[in-house]
């Protein structure tokens, strides 16, 4: 009889809570719109403190780079309604996401590193 492997609990991510909202969107790839519904990044064309993120059900939003805006408190306290049924963000993506913490004073800050 073969044994059956249990599913290992998604590791916790620690992330600053004052993060930019861009790099915190490069690093998450979903996207809150106003309706509460949870979109997948396909693509983010940044320019200057706006972008353009497309998503994979090709909606397209333009957004600033702001720390306290609705999005970003959206993404941090992980409220949403629903998932897009056309971007298709799988399963694991949003286990992810529902394991990441954001704390003040610990974790990542999402800086850029020196290349």
């Amino acid at each position: 009889m073969i044994p059956m492997k249990e599913a290992k609990p998604a590791a916790k991510r620690f992330y600053r809570k004052r993060v930019e909202l861009f790099r915190l969107i490069d690093k998450i790839k979903i996207w809150p719109s106003r309706t509460g519904v949870l979109h997948g990044i396909r693509s983010v064309d940044k320019r200057g403190d706006i972008a353009i993120i497309t998503t994979h059900c090709n909606e397209t939003f333009t957004v600033r780079n702001s720390r306290n805006s609705r999005a970003a408190r959206w993404l941090r306290n992980k409220w949403f309604k629903s998932v897009c049924p056309a971007c298709r963000v799988p399963d694991w993506k949003l286990e992810k996401y529902a394991s990441t913490r954001f704390k003040r004073h610990f974790g990542s800050d999402l800086s850029r590193r020196a290349d």
